[in-house]
């Protein structure tokens, strides 16, 4: 049988076309079947005339790494290019169908589920080439991967960052069947960051992530006298766009309950060097929990006292300069998705951060418990 070639990056709706070539590929990355089947007739009253990649129904089988996923970000998944407002224009219209029922957009698959996927347009595909990069391992096996992030890299693309870590990973191991970020780091924040390599093992740690059962520190360094060795901060956080649609948090009443634990490490020379408990996991909650206590963290551009970070950035005698956020995710603890044996990981304190404290007579190296 004569098979078509198509580029699934350039689908698109096209009112009055029907289609009539039937195909069945594997898409053994993504592990699932897909069938695809398309039907094309001729159609006098379409003007200009079609391209020749046509639009097609996709049949997905759903197989155990996908089950218990809800059906939106499933779709969100492998429509990679998919605007996000019309992947929930085709679920709240019917167009996607379970089982050849409609379902909602809460739903979560099944196991053996099969699920049509309707044609959908694409916004305008992105020419920039993503260079494969591997990051320093601090724990890998089957089902996760665990890196030391460096500060300046983003976790993923996106407001004006073509791409980020997970593409860059993705990119140097083409045959990785499923990789996917756990959590998020700020692009100026080091340190641990944890994938996954299948959706067991996805779906396993952001259950121990609602269920508080992960383990998160951190170590920032900020200007003045700590006032307390453990100190709860809980403040409510509202996340908001800049008129120049740049991505900010503010404390607010109605906020999202937000809660961090400070513990005093190290005070030397008017800095803290602090520990950062998380208890919640909100967007740049750190960074604004000490800002708005009146301890900005040191090198911060965006919450930061930008006078002392320009301070900062000037070398002084006995201490080299800092030209980067001093935050770094330095201790992760959790139980293994597939064992559940607990694992703890640590990451070392960047060698410009560990310059900066011997600068200020703290020893970086040693610097992790907090004062007893």
């Amino acid at each position: 049988m004569h098979e078509e070639k198509y580029d699934r990056g350039r689908l698109a709706l096209l009112p009055g076309f029907s289609m009539s070539v039937s195909r069945f590929a594997r898409l053994s990355a993504a592990g699932y079947e897909q069938r695809v089947e398309l039907t094309t007739a001729a159609n006098p009253d379409l003007s200009p005339p079609l391209a020749t990649e046509g639009p097609s129904v996709r049949l997905l089988s759903i197989g155990p790494d996908d089950a218990g996923q809800r059906i939106d970000n499933f779709l969100l998944r492998i429509c990679k290019g998919v605007p996000k407002s019309h992947i929930y224009q085709v679920l709240r219209s019917g167009q996607v169908r379970v089982n050849k029922g409609r379902i909602a957009q809460t739903y979560r698959l099944v196991e053996g589920d099969t699920v049509r996927v309707p044609p959908m347009r694409l916004a305008e595909r992105s020419s920039v080439h993503v260079p494969g990069a591997e990051f320093a391992v601090l724990f890998e096996d089957s089902h996760l991967l665990v890196i030391d992030k460096p500060a300046g890299v983003a976790v993923h693309g996106g407001s004006g960052v073509s791409y980020g870590v997970i593409e860059q990973l993705r990119a140097a191991r083409p045959d990785a069947p499923f990789l996917e970020l756990v959590h998020r780091l700020d692009r100026e924040t080091s340190g641990i960051l944890m994938l996954a390599k299948k959706r067991s093992a996805l779906t396993s740690l952001h259950e121990q992530i609602r269920a508080g059962l992960l383990d998160k520190r951190y170590l920032a360094m900020v200007s003045g006298v700590w006032p307390n060795r453990r100190q709860h901060v809980r403040l409510p956080l509202h996340k908001y766009t800049t008129p120049d649609g740049e991505r900010r948090v503010r404390v607010q009443s109605d906020g999202m309950p937000s809660h961090t634990i400070f513990n005093l490490v190290r005070q030397c020379a008017g800095y803290a060097l602090l520990e950062a408990e998380l208890k919640t996991g909100r967007t740049h909650q750190i960074r604004v929990h000490l800002a708005s206590s009146g301890f900005p963290i040191a090198g911060d551009d965006k919450y930061g006292d930008f006078g002392l970070n320009r301070q900062l950035q000037k070398a002084e005698p006995g201490r080299p300069a800092l030209k980067r956020m001093f935050l770094h995710a330095f201790r992760l603890k959790f139980e293994h998705p597939a064992t559940g044996a607990g694992i703890a990981l640590e990451s070392r304190l960047p060698t410009e951060c560990q310059q900066f404290l011997k600068g200020i007579g703290i020893d970086g190296a040693a610097a992790a418990e907090p004062i007893g």
